[in-house]
């Protein structure tokens, strides 16, 4: 099991960054083209919104059943190594600050009225949260 969910949230990670970078790239040309914020927009950002956070679900599932996750912060060890730091504190923490990031611009694109507002909002907090997601990152753990 552990096996699988890792492979899942690897090989997931790379839908989620691809998905978060095309919306941003889509969302920023619409903010500069001045068109209208339609439905197929909507649901463009919606498709990374949703990705993102079955990541984090995937993500904090195998945190709890991962040897080197929750568990190294137990032994209290983990805040002098750089690498176990990072998979056990740094690696969770800022990309669910990043997932929250990227709910508050696909929650506020959808009540603001202005269509060059919803492009600004998606485009801003995406790219932020997929920032986020890049610096956070354990490239050299990565399996893929």
């Amino acid at each position: 099991m552990y096996t699988g969910l890792q492979h899942l949230h690897s090989g997931l990670a790379y839908l989620v960054l691809a998905a978060l970078a095309i919306v941003f790239i889509y969302a920023l040309i619409g903010s500069l083209s001045n068109r209208p914020f339609t439905e197929k927009d909507r649901k463009i950002a919606l498709i990374a919104f949703i990705l993102a956070h079955v990541q984090l679900l995937v993500g904090l599932i195998l945190y709890f059943v991962s040897p080197v996750g929750f568990s190294l912060l137990k032994g209290g060890g983990a805040m002098s190594d750089s690498a176990a730091r990072l998979t056990a504190l740094e690696h969770p923490l800022i990309n669910i600050v990043a997932i929250v990031v990227i709910t508050i611009g696909y929650s506020r694109a959808k009540k603001l009225a202005d269509s060059r507002a919803k492009f600004r909002s998606i485009y801003m907090l995406y790219a932020i949260g997929l920032l986020l997601i890049l610096s956070r990152i354990p490239w050299g753990s990565w399996i893929g």
